[in-house]
């Protein structure tokens, strides 16, 4: 007799840490490994061996972690459109939204990194998206590039790796505990579930605040 084939049962859950309840977390079966899902405008932080997943196409996510302590977190966003009249650098803070949004998203998976005892001067930084997937005048994923490098620069945080730019969307699996980054470029057929997402997210960032001002310690 033929036995059935049995699928091991998946692991308890690893810890959530506090704020980040509401990420949704399933079991995956290839990598053995629990893996947390965040979709744009969100982060996640963890210090088990879990798994960071998402799909990017002009977002861009920064991959960061702590190698001693191997604790490490991913984020996932875009910056909001340059209302600006005239010739000025959304570098400037005096620009407002667009500036303050994108720190926004780094400095919080940042300061929770710390939180949890990482040191900055340990940090692993890899970088992935920016793709260039909306049919704009402005290259939103390339703003969103040179944000991220030029914020990074600026806080003395040095790119370990990257993979971003071309015209492809991406799903990434980031392994906070290993650094190990698996990204996986996405048919053009998939293009149209990915792009419908960052439209009504883009539009939603018109609509709301860059959020409390975050200061790093």
């Amino acid at each position: 007799m033929i036995q059935p084939l049995r699928v091991p049962e998946a692991p308890a859950r690893p810890e959530t840490l506090p704020g980040f309840g509401h990420v949704h977390r399933t079991w995956d079966r290839h990598n053995e490994r629990w893996s947390a899902r965040i979709l744009p405008g969100e982060y996640f932080v963890t210090r088990s061996d879990e798994i960071i997943a998402t799909v990017l196409g002009s977002c861009i996510s920064a991959c960061v972690r702590d190698p001693v302590l191997r604790i490490g977190g991913m984020n996932h966003f875009m910056l909001p459109e340059d209302i600006t009249n005239g010739s000025s650098s959304w570098h400037d803070p005096s620009v407002g939204l667009s500036t303050r949004y994108g720190s926004f998203a780094m400095e919080s998976l940042i300061n929770d990194l710390l939180k949890l005892g990482a040191r900055r001067e340990r940090l692993e930084v890899k970088l992935t998206g920016g793709g260039r997937v909306l049919a704009s005048m402005t290259d939103v994923g390339a703003r969103n590039i040179e944000f991220a490098r030029h914020w990074l620069k600026l806080e003395g945080l040095t790119i370990a790796g990257e993979d971003v730019g071309d015209t492809h969307p991406r799903r990434v699996l980031y392994f906070p505990a290993t650094g190990r980054v698996l990204m996986f470029r996405l048919r053009t057929t998939d293009h149209g579930e990915v792009v419908s997402r960052e439209k009504q997210y883009q539009s939603t960032l018109r609509e709301k605040p860059a959020g409390n001002d975050v200061e790093l310690f």
